[in-house]
């Protein structure tokens, strides 16, 4: 798969909030996962896909409501994608807020290998 098809498939299914579906589909088996500072995860830094499914849950599982998901556009540059991603969300035990966030995506032999966060 080229880089804009990974582009444009990840993209329809982060705004179908299918994050799972999209790392199972569209990373390779040693991805690195790397959040924002700021980001409510539990750690900065996760390697496997395995580690990052379970890091999703974990973080859905705060979840207590999306009231709106939005997507960019995808970037594409060389082997690089780009996007922006806002959540307007009520986590577990706390009150509405907004997050928005730069996600940036590396790619090799048609798989994502890496993905970080920016806020």
């Amino acid at each position: 798969m080229k880089t804009t098809e990974i582009a444009e498939r990840l993209v329809a299914l982060c705004r179908e909030a299918k994050w799972e579906t999209a790392q199972k589909e569209l990373y390779a088996d040693d991805a690195v996962s790397i959040e924002a500072c700021t980001n409510p995860a539990p750690q900065k830094e996760t390697k496997g896909l395995a580690a990052i499914i379970e890091k999703g849950r974990k973080f859905d599982g705060m979840i207590e409501k999306i009231h709106l998901l939005t997507v960019s556009e995808p970037l594409v540059a060389g082997n690089s994608i780009a996007c922006t991603m806002g959540l307007d969300v009520t986590m577990k035990g706390q009150p509405r807020m907004q997050m928005s966030e730069l996600c940036v995506y590396a790619v090799k032999d048609g798989k994502i290998i890496s993905e970080q966060f920016y806020m």
